[in-house]
């Protein structure tokens, strides 16, 4: 469908327009699929003065097959803040410097963050043109509760630090947390990974969304122990993003399997009292929270 034949109905709050790209524009690219990446993000790679980009050989070759001849320079995590007096200085110029990552959308689990920062302090112009993310795309095939969901980029990849993450998060799970918790994942750490989040975790609903928007796209669905068998049988491949969903059962150790507890012998203002000084959680939250459980009876 022609460009021109996306202008939005009377009745649709999108204009199909957009202003004139200038200032830091971070640019979203495909994460497999070339077929993904928009037109707004092709104008913008054409048309703009530089792209700032992890790997310029990586992006270099998206630009060749959309015969794009833009100037590229690196920017990433080793260089990035030597690097930010000089593009503010030619931001404040009138240039217009695309920022791209690898693949998917800047800045989430990738460089640029400080950048933008600096940008914003400075007051100059910063815009972004939506596009892939292998996070939510997982998400929304995982079949797992969508909202809310909590994305954490990489796990540690030592174990004693990755079980430490895990375990503050189970924490706050009993102290009330429910959500579904996404990461990216290496192959070669998948299984280690998947066997301690069963032992922080237990044996809960998950899933593993390998090579998305490719050829061998793949997204297994299961318990936590059976995907840790699969892939002990089939080594993982590819990049792959790592869900896991909320817990389906009440635990006699968290927030609401205390207050359940407390509730059966006790009034509401005693039972949020005794959970507030046992959890060391704050009175006000407890109490509403134990309000709420006694009203759903």
């Amino acid at each position: 469908m022609p460009v021109a034949a996306l202008a939005a109905s009377p009745d649709d709050p999108r204009d199909g327009q957009s202003a004139p790209l200038h200032g830091l524009v971070l640019v979203s690219t495909p994460i497999g699929n070339l077929g993904d990446i928009s037109s707004r993000a092709r104008t913008a790679l054409a048309t703009c003065d530089l792209i700032l980009c992890e790997d310029t050989r990586r992006t270099g070759r998206l630009l060749a097959a959309m015969d794009i001849h833009a100037r590229t320079e690196t920017l990433h995590d080793h260089n990035e803040e030597a690097r930010i007096e000089s593009v503010l200085g030619r931001l404040r110029a009138n240039e217009t410097i695309a920022l791209v990552s690898d693949a998917g959308t800047p800045i989430v689990s990738d460089p640029g963050y400080r950048l933008v920062r600096a940008a914003i302090a400075a007051g100059l112009p910063v815009t972004a043109i939506p596009g892939a993310n292998a996070a939510v795309t997982a998400l929304i095939l995982s079949g797992l509760p969508p909202l809310p969901f909590m994305f954490l980029g990489f796990p540690p990849s030592k174990q004693a630090a990755r079980r430490a993450a895990f375990s503050g998060l189970r924490a706050a799970e009993r102290a009330g947390l429910s959500c579904t918790f996404v990461w990216y994942e290496a192959p070669h750490r998948l299984l280690e990974t998947l066997g301690d989040l069963l032992d922080v975790f237990g044996d809960r609903n998950a899933a593993v969304a390998r090579e998305l928007t490719k050829r061998f796209e793949t997204v297994e669905r299961g318990k936590v122990s059976a995907l840790a068998a699969l892939f002990a049988r089939e080594p993982a491949r590819g990049e792959i993003t790592l869900l896991i969903g909320p817990s389906e059962t009440d635990d006699p150790e968290d927030l609401d399997g205390r207050l359940r507890a407390a509730l059966a012998t006790q009034t509401v203002k005693d039972a949020a009292a005794l959970v507030s000084t046992a959890t060391g959680l704050p009175r006000k939250i407890v109490y509403a929270r134990a309000l709420q459980i006694h009203e759903e009876g």
